[in-house]
């Protein structure tokens, strides 16, 4: 059974979809979530999903007890579902194209520090995009910027809102992100 560890920010939605997707498959299973917010939604969907949490500050992501609870779980996937910090250049280095990122816009487009959640929407409306979507990609040194892993498209109205195009990108993510995580894990096989 491969081990799968999340790390979130926010209310949790994408990692608990995670959660329910493998639960009881025999590919992998998530088996702890990690968050730098000690007010996240996603710490009751874990726990209502009996998943341990490990709540942290940012101030601790780059130190090495944080850093040294991750590689003692010993992951073969670590998926960052709605993290806003920059991941430990240390656990880049020591898990190579194990650790996965979804972005709510159409990479490299609308990406880098301070390019999450609604600051995308706004500027995918403000700049009149006719399509936006979902990336998942590899997790590198630097924000965003990770291999290509899946790509998935929508079209933007003229007549959507931020919000609305925020519904739409979260369609997107419910919908195929827990598969892009099992088809990586798969490859790992």
């Amino acid at each position: 059974m491969k081990k799968i560890v999340v790390f979130a920010s926010g209310s949790g939605t994408n990692a608990e979809n995670i959660i329910k997707h493998f639960k009881g498959g025999a590919i992998g299973e998530v088996v702890s979530v990690f968050t730098n917010n000690a007010k996240a939604g996603v710490i009751e969907r874990a726990k209502n999903n009996a998943v341990p949490v490990e709540i942290f500050t940012k101030a601790d992501l780059n130190e090495s007890a944080l850093i040294q609870k991750v590689k003692d779980i010993q992951p073969d996937l670590i998926v960052l579902a709605g993290f806003l910090l920059k991941f430990p250049d240390e656990l880049v280095a020591t898990y190579p194209d194990s650790i996965i990122n979804i972005h709510p816009a159409l990479l490299p487009k609308y990406g880098g520090k301070g390019m999450y959640g609604m600051h995308v929407h706004r500027a995918i409306v403000e700049n009149k995009e006719k399509e936006t979507g979902i990336t998942i990609h590899y997790v590198n040194e630097n924000y965003d910027e990770g291999a290509i892993i899946f790509q998935k498209q929508v079209t933007v109205l003229g007549t959507d809102t931020p919000e609305v195009v925020a519904e739409k990108i979260h369609e997107l993510e419910q919908r195929y992100f827990p598969g892009v995580v099992e088809d990586v894990l798969k490859a790992k096989s």
